[in-house]
């Protein structure tokens, strides 16, 4: 009897396992190789000068990470990518748990909930690129947000939004705040909506009050789906290129105060600098790790 239970406890998992190839062989071709291959990329010198003429490979060591840490602006585009990520965080996660909390309070009683949590999700639907170039009309010399400015005595004169460090990178993360604030209301709510309502009545009981039972009950447990939120908005802050490149026409202006690591590598492999490339992808492949293991550890901490 065990054999035969044995037999077929081997049969499911060779079914399981053949289910698994597929991804398996799509990992390897579009994750793995290109990770590997990046990395041994990065350090060889290889160019093409002018376009033209090719550059190598010949193998440099680690002089192409040097270049980056000496001559590359890394600080300076890290530092771009994080204060407009973060100025885009910031009120999207704040403004998600309110609306969160709100659709899940039965005694509110909102009307058209359902209407509600599609319109804030649509944002999430618009591409990126027709995000953009919207913002870029209305927010233009000759844009109507500068036109209605003017007409109530604001502005004496058009604002170029786009030639001003605060205003361009007040846009950028504008505008990924109302992109991503509807995905992230709907993974708090459904993790507030999971929530065993008799911890909220017994709390109501002992005379809780309802910021009491918020920052005493509702957060401690949405902790993971807080984690899980934080890490992957974090990595997508890093890969952060659609919105400030077709905003600033990929110049980064002003002053390249809105250039992202992203919009810097791109510049490279446009350029066809394979090297300086790869050794920039590697670098930024070691910041998301070291960042997303900062946040997962600091959380973790919290809990004890």
């Amino acid at each position: 009897m065990n054999k035969k239970k044995n037999g077929n406890v081997v049969r499911y998992n060779r079914w399981g396992y053949i289910f698994l190839i597929p991804f398996v062989v799509v990992f390897i071709i579009f994750q793995l190789i290109p990770l590997i291959s990046t990395i041994y990329n990065s350090f060889f010198e290889h160019y093409f000068k002018n376009g033209l003429t090719e550059i190598g490979p010949t193998f440099v060591g680690l002089e192409n990470y040097k270049t980056l840490f000496t001559k590359g602006d890394l600080f300076k585009y890290f530092g771009n990518t994080m204060i407009m990520w973060i100025a885009g965080f910031i009120p999207q996660i704040v403004v998600s748990l309110l609306l969160a909390a709100w659709f899940s309070d039965p005694s509110l009683r909102l009307k058209g909930r359902p209407f509600f949590q599609s319109v804030i999700y649509l944002p999430n639907l618009i591409m990126a690129s027709a995000f953009s170039m919207l913002f870029f009309t209305l927010f233009s010399t000759v844009g109507p947000i500068n036109q209605i400015l003017q007409s109530i005595g604001i502005f004496d004169k058009p604002y170029s939004f786009m030639s001003n460090t605060g205003s361009a990178r007040f846009l950028v993360a504008f505008m990924n705040f109302l992109m991503w604030f509807g995905n992230t209301t709907i993974l708090l709510l459904a993790g507030m909506l999971g929530i065993d309502t008799t911890y909220y009545e017994a709390a109501e009981v002992d005379g809780a009050t309802a910021t009491q039972i918020f920052f005493r009950i509702t957060l401690p447990i949405l902790r993971p789906i807080l984690i899980y939120v934080m890490i992957t908005s974090l990595i997508g802050g890093l890969q952060m290129f659609d919105v400030p490149q077709i905003l600033t026409s990929g110049s980064g202006s002003p002053a390249r105060t809105t250039m992202t690591l992203i919009m810097y590598l791109n510049k490279h492999l446009y350029s066809k600098n394979y090297g300086i490339g790869g050794a920039l992808s590697v670098m930024m492949f070691i910041i998301t790790g070291i960042l997303s293991i900062i946040v997962f550890k600091f959380n973790q901490q919290s809990e004890k």
